[in-house]
């Protein structure tokens, strides 16, 4: 199955409590225009952001990212909300995850 490509990698999960990053949160964004593949990018490159999902509805992407304090994670969103294209955010913080079925990549 790695050889056929089925298997694309192997990860470790950790329990939340074990991660560095202390402060997580999902930015819900909207953009302007048709830049979003451009604001995608973008964002890809902060290291913050552990991934990037578009929507439908209201908002055109949520991202999910983390810091290690709370200035730092205030700093991360004012970096985001610079980012050309983008014209609305809403940022709400996550307090815990009583369950999940994903790794953290």
């Amino acid at each position: 199955m790695e050889h056929d490509g089925t298997i694309l990698g192997y990860t470790v999960m950790l329990r939340a409590d074990a991660l560095e990053d202390v402060v997580r949160g999902v930015m819900m964004i909207e953009i302007e225009g048709h830049v979003t593949d451009r604001v995608i990018r973008t964002l890809g490159g902060f290291p913050e952001i552990s991934q990037i999902h578009t929507t439908n509805g209201r908002w055109d992407l949520l991202v999910e990212l983390s810091a290690s304090s709370l200035t730092d994670f205030d700093a991360v969103l004012r970096k985001i909300r610079l980012v050309p294209g983008i014209t609305n955010s809403e940022t709400n913080l996550l307090l815990s995850t009583p369950r999940s079925t994903r790794a953290k990549l």
